[in-house]
């Protein structure tokens, strides 16, 4: 992981702004969260931010949504990695930001994520183990260590946290990629840039209780994402 990114000729000229950033998630009956987490972008952002869900909803997730100014893009449910994808190559603008629509990641901190790609990174990914993600169940933080160990143990290269929804990218970066995975997405969405040479830096994020109902099963998702993770590793290897 390149510690000492700098802006390259090609990014060279002004700072990217709240103007230049999509926030991009998917949802799927949130009603209980994606106001808060819509409300907390536009207050953070001074709405200048393009929101955009990908919904499979059959709650009022989606009217939640349109009502707090986000573009809404209707699919049938057909998993996590689905939905986040169509969201990433949905966003116009370019600097892109990933998070989840439950209200557990920390919208303040989106000044942090585009200083950091105005510094020269290419993904910027939230570490939410790194002050303890208290919050997080007893079996998903175990879970996320040990996805973070595999990942590093395979890459040769040290990442903290692999499965994190909260990252900032360069849309060179999305559209550069061909993204294969679903429940696994988060993790290859750390993977491929890493092995590939983007510049890529973690960055210590706050990690809150979850509102609503988990919809990942942390068995069989979980041994999803380690499936996903050993793919793209000798994938990219």
């Amino acid at each position: 992981m390149n510690t000492d990114a700098a802006r390259t000729e090609d990014d060279a000229g002004d700072d990217y702004t709240f103007d230049d950033l999509s926030v991009v998630m998917g949802t799927y009956n949130e009603e209980a969260a994606i106001g808060s987490v819509l409300a907390d972008i536009e207050a953070v952002t001074d709405g200048r931010a393009e929101v955009v869900c990908v919904d499979g909803s059959s709650d009022r997730t989606p009217d939640i949504a349109r009502e707090h100014g986000a573009r809404v893009v209707r699919q049938e449910p057909q998993g996590y990695g689905v939905a986040v994808r169509e969201a990433l190559l949905a966003a116009d603008r370019p600097v892109v930001v990933t998070t989840d629509c439950d209200d557990t990641y920390p919208m303040e901190q989106l000044p942090e994520f585009l200083e950091a790609v105005n510094d020269g990174y290419d993904v910027v990914s939230g570490d939410r183990l790194y002050w303890g993600a208290d919050a997080m169940p007893d079996l998903n933080r175990w879970g996320n260590h040990a996805f973070a160990a595999l990942a590093s143990v395979l890459m040769g290269e040290r990442v903290h946290d692999t499965t994190t929804g909260m990252r900032a990218y360069r849309r060179r970066v999305i559209e550069d990629i061909a993204w294969t995975e679903n429940t696994g997405l988060s993790a290859e969405l750390l993977i491929r840039p890493l092995m590939r040479g983007y510049d890529v830096r973690e960055l210590p994020i706050e990690y809150d209780e979850r509102a609503g109902e988990t919809k990942l099963d942390p068995l069989t998702g979980g041994a999803a994402i380690a499936k996903s993770v050993v793919k793209v590793c000798l994938d990219e290897r």
